[in-house]
């Protein structure tokens, strides 16, 4: 596996923040499960799925009332 670099993880996220934003509110869920589903199947490993679930889980920060100003 070949992991990404640090500008092209900013690239990624960057265009990941703007899908979720198009997506909408309503459909954010949505669209973050679909995502996930499509990226575990490029993986093709059970256990690493989970394990990236659990990874992206732990300590997860709970939003701050602040964030969006």
């Amino acid at each position: 596996m070949t992991a990404l670099t640090h500008d092209a993880r900013d690239r990624v996220y960057a265009e990941c923040a703007r899908a979720i934003s198009e997506a909408g509110t309503e459909r954010e869920s949505l669209f973050l499960a679909r995502l996930a589903l499509l990226l575990f199947e490029q993986v093709g490993d059970e256990e690493r799925c989970r394990a990236a679930l659990a990874q992206a889980l732990d300590g997860l920060p709970v939003p701050s009332l602040s964030a969006g100003n």
